[in-house]
């Protein structure tokens, strides 16, 4: 007779096929701003995103709602959630300039460095000092980054989209950080709630001063997009409920394989070897920080 699967070993693979789920759907969700950013700019794209993300995400905000009430979403902590807005969208921002300058894969690698840079912005403004463990990794992880934005002198025209990308993962791993700050005394809903509204309404400021009236292709795109970023967002958090971020850390980054597939049967895009390259010291520095974090814990 088998024996059955310990509960543990089920909530792990139950949490990879969540993390997994939640990388296809950002892959989907980055194939459908790059082919839109061209045609109507980065800001219509952010507007769009935001706007549709919202749109079906609020079903599942009003749920909470009914059985928690308004007074549920009151901060207590308005300069927190500045924070997350500032960098969160910022993050926003670069990372669509670099999905539509940029083969889709390379775009997601920058944007997924995270790993790299939150190590110092933790012990910077939360005061976690990490372990030794993780410099190693770190340092793996710039060498990966150099691998796949290829400096040189001309870095700053001819390969200007390679650094708003990595920008985009710096501001991200300030997001995140800010995210840790905010949840230690706000629940994970209303830290959700006030960055999308404030996203709905910073992008729409924006756009005023950059209006493209968008075709129907690109509206129809993006409300794919906002539907798979919503998937995207979903399908992480419920597999960060059943594992530690330690374990679920490496697993999103088979978003970079989603996207390298898209990018090749869409666009026909290759990544070199060197990117290819870089990729793997970046997937190899999230795999060393998961495993300092376990050690620490």
């Amino acid at each position: 007779m088998r024996k059955p699967i310990p509960l543990r070993s089920q909530h792990l693979r139950l949490a990879a096929l969540y993390a997994v789920l939640s990388s296809l759907s950002f892959a989907v969700m980055g194939a459908c701003v790059k082919w839109s950013a061209p045609q109507v700019g980065a800001n219509m794209t952010v507007f769009l995103r935001c706007v549709f993300g919202l749109l079906f995400l609020w079903p599942f905000l009003r749920k909470a709602l009914r059985s928690q009430g308004w007074s549920s979403l009151a901060t207590q902590d308005p300069l927190g959630h500045f924070w997350r807005v500032l960098f969160g969208l910022s993050a926003m921002y670069c990372f669509f300039y670099a999905l539509g300058h940029l083969p889709l894969a390379e775009a997601m690698l920058l944007n997924y460095t995270t790993p790299i840079f939150i190590p110092f912005f933790a012990w910077l403004w939360l005061g976690e000092k990490p372990p030794w463990m993780i410099w190693p990794a770190v340092l793996i992880g710039l060498v990966g980054v150099a691998l796949i934005v290829k400096p040189s002198a001309a870095l700053l025209t001819v390969n200007m989209a390679s650094a708003v990308g990595l920008l985009s993962g710096i501001l991200a791993s300030l997001a995140m950080t800010s995210i840790r700050k905010i949840t230690a005394h706000e629940p994970s809903r209303r830290v959700v709630f006030w960055f999308s509204v404030n996203s709905v309404v910073v992008s729409t400021i924006t756009i005023l001063f950059d209006w493209q009236t968008p075709p129907w292709s690109v509206v129809a795109v993006m409300v794919l997009g906002g539907l798979a970023a919503t998937l995207g967002q979903l399908s992480l958090t419920k597999a960060y409920s059943l594992a530690s971020a330690a374990h679920i850390g490496a697993m999103t980054y088979v978003v970079v394989v989603f996207g390298a597939l898209i990018g090749w049967a869409i666009w026909h895009e290759a990544l070199d070897r060197w990117t290819l390259l870089g990729g793997l010291c970046v997937v190899i520095t999230a795999v060393m920080a998961g495993s300092a974090r376990r050690k620490a814990q």
